[in-house]
C-alpha cells in the first residue's frame, strides 16, 4: 500500500497572524471555523501575556497551555474579515442567542 502524501500545507498554508492585545505574530491555519492550528515561535511565546501568566497543571500533560484567548480572538477575526482563509467553504455557524463575538474554536499550540 502506497503512502499518501501530507498536501495539507500546499492546500492551505500557514498565514501570519497578529495578537491584537500582545503583538505577538504566530503562524495559523484554519481547516474550518471549528479547527484552527497555531504554529508558535519564540517571539511570539515572549510576547504573549496570557502564555507567560500561565502555570503548569499536574500531570504528564502538565506543561501544555490551553490557548490564549486574545489570540483566538485575533484569528476569528482575520477569518471573519477574509484575513486568514479557512479551508472549508462551509459558512460560519451563527446563534442568535449569543454576541455576535462569541464562538467556540479549537485552538492547538
Amino acid at each position: 500500500m502506497a503512502v499518501r502524501p501530507d498536501v495539507r500545507l500546499a492546500e492551505g498554508p500557514m498565514q501570519p497572524v497578529s495578537c491584537g492585545t500582545c503583538g505577538a505574530v504566530v503562524e495559523a491555519r484554519k481547516s474550518s471555523w471549528d479547527q484552527t492550528s497555531i504554529q508558535w515561535n519564540d517571539a511570539a511565546l515572549a510576547a504573549c501575556m496570557e502564555r507567560r501568566a500561565s502555570s503548569p497543571r499536574p500531570g504528564p500533560n502538565g506543561a501544555t497551555f490551553p490557548g490564549c484567548a486574545a489570540l483566538r480572538d485575533a484569528i476569528r477575526e482575520a477569518a471573519v474579515r477574509g484575513d486568514l482563509s479557512v479551508i472549508d467553504e462551509a459558512p460560519l455557524r451563527t446563534n442568535p442567542d449569543h454576541h455576535a463575538n462569541d464562538f467556540d474554536t479549537e485552538v492547538h499550540a
